[in-house]
C-alpha cells in the first residue's frame, strides 16, 4: 500500500488486490448499515485472510428514525441536541434521510473507486474532500467497534497494532478481531490524511 500522493493534479495512491478487496468490503458494509443497498459485493472478491465473518454485525442494521441503538450509527449521525430528546428526534425526523442518502453516495462512490482494476486509486482533486469524508465514516464506525473514546484509546491501539508481528500466533490469536480491525483504522487514517495532504497542497506533484 502507497500512500496518496499529487499526479499531475491527481491524487494517486497504490493498493494491491487484497488490499483494495478488503477496504472495498468494509466500504460496503458500512454503506448498508447506513440503509444503503448492496453495492453489488457479489462481484467484490473475498480476501482469505479475513476472518471469517468478521464484520457480518455491521450488515443487519434497519434503517429507522428514531434514535439508533448502534453507537456506530450514533458517530456517524450524532444528536442534535444530546440533552433534549424530543428536539433531538425530531430534528433527526427532518434531516436524517438526506444526510443518510448523502453519506451512502459518497460511500458508494469510493467503493465504485476501488472495484476498478489495477493497483492505482486516483481521486480527482474535486472528488477529493468527499472522499476524505466517506474516509472519516468508515473510520468513525470502525473505531466505534474498537472502543476507542479518547486519545490515549487510540495511542494504546497504535501500540497494540506496533507489537502485534511480534506477539507470536498465539498473542495475535488471542484478540485477532481487534488487530484486524485495529491494522484497518490505522491504514484508512494514514490513507486519509495523505489525501489531505494533497487538498491542502503539501504533497509535491510527481511527474
Amino acid at each position: 500500500m502507497k500512500a496518496f500522493r499529487a499526479r499531475r493534479g491527481v491524487a494517486v495512491a497504490e493498493l494491491d488486490q487484497d488490499e483494495r478487496a478488503v477496504v472495498a468490503r468494509i466500504v460496503a458494509d458500512v454503506g448498508l448499515l447506513l440503509g444503503g443497498e448492496v453495492f453489488g459485493m457479489e462481484t467484490t472478491p473475498r480476501v482469505a485472510e479475513t476472518p471469517r465473518d468478521l464484520l457480518e454485525h455491521l450488515t443487519s442494521f434497519e434503517a429507522h428514525l428514531a434514535e439508533p441503538d448502534d453507537p456506530a450509527i450514533l458517530r456517524l449521525l450524532p444528536n442534535a441536541a444530546p440533552t433534549d430528546r424530543e428536539v433531538a428526534d425530531e430534528f433527526r425526523r427532518y434531516t436524517e434521510p438526506d444526510l443518510r442518502a448523502l453519506k451512502v453516495a459518497r460511500l458508494r462512490r469510493l467503493w465504485s473507486q476501488l472495484s476498478e482494476d489495477g493497483p492505482r486509486w486516483e481521486v480527482a482533486e474535486d472528488q477529493a474532500m468527499e472522499t476524505a469524508a466517506a474516509l472519516t465514516d468508515v473510520r468513525l464506525v470502525l473505531a466505534s467497534r474498537l472502543g476507542l473514546e479518547t486519545d490515549a484509546d487510540v495511542e494504546r491501539l497504535h501500540a497494540d497494532v506496533g507489537t502485534a508481528p511480534h506477539a507470536g500466533a498465539d498473542g495475535l490469536a488471542a484478540d485477532r478481531e481487534r488487530m484486524w480491525l485495529g491494522m484497518l483504522y490505522e491504514a484508512l487514517t494514514w490513507l486519509q490524511d495523505s489525501l489531505v495532504a494533497f487538498v491542502m497542497g503539501e504533497e509535491g506533484d510527481d511527474e
